[in-house]
């Protein structure tokens, strides 16, 4: 049976997806650091949480996005990219806490919380980044590029999920420390830098660049591969 892919619609939504996420991830690093720096900590803590969880969303929204579009193109369904799922409750759940966390509602804790969560995402999504890459659909667009451009995305996709997992693990202990209450506002700035810098690498890097490597061109269009 051949097996058919097309780039309309997915590829785009992912492309524009990465984007915004960087956008999301370099707002959350700046947060940090101004709370960081004295100005208006629990403020700033809880707006970076809240912009956080916005970028997870759309992480999960651009990535989810291929898998609809791979599945669709292997299976004839859509069920989408496992892990990934687990971004769109988190990210809700980030927004929530941040926003009560700002109206005054225990702020340490809840923003605590919240990096936690958010540590747990990006470690359960780090897999499925590497699953995204390795599926059918996205070697057999391969065959139509430069072997240097499928090593240089092997390498990347590697790498980054190495580092997504590392940084989730990183923002999780972090978060437990916090939520002791060892220099919780502190520690919960510097588990949203981490975290922000491991969207910004992975994020823009995997959903935006190595997307944008795999994206067949107008002459590959569809490609055809025997099972």
């Amino acid at each position: 049976m051949a097996m058919t892919y097309s780039s309309s619609g997915t590829s785009e939504v992912a492309s524009y997806g990465g984007f915004v996420d960087a956008l999301g991830g370099i707002a959350t690093i700046v947060l940090a650091m101004i709370g960081l720096a004295g100005v208006k900590t629990i403020d700033l803590l809880s707006i970076a949480t809240v912009v956080f969880g916005a970028a997870l969303l759309i992480q999960g929204g651009a990535m989810l996005s291929e898998y609809a579009g791979i599945e669709v193109a292997e299976n004839g369904t859509g069920s989408g990219g496992g892990g990934l799922a687990s971004l769109f409750g988190v990210g809700v759940a980030g927004i929530v806490l941040g926003v009560l966390a700002l109206l005054g509602v225990r702020p340490p804790i809840l923003n605590s919380v919240a990096v936690i969560a958010f540590g747990g995402a990006l470690i359960f999504s780090a897999s499925s980044v590497w699953t995204l890459l390795t599926s059918r659909s996205v070697a057999a667009r391969f065959e139509a590029r430069n072997t240097m451009l499928q090593r240089v995305a092997a390498e990347i996709a590697g790498g980054s999920s190495g580092v997504q997992a590392m940084a989730g693990l990183a923002v999780i202990v972090l978060g437990i420390l916090a939520v002791a209450g060892i220099y919780t506002e502190v520690l919960a700035l510097v588990a949203l830098l981490f975290a922000g810098a491991a969207i910004v690498m992975t994020g823009s890097t995997l959903s935006g660049t190595m997307i944008g490597f795999m994206r067949p061109t107008r002459a590959t269009a569809q490609v055809r591969a025997a099972p």
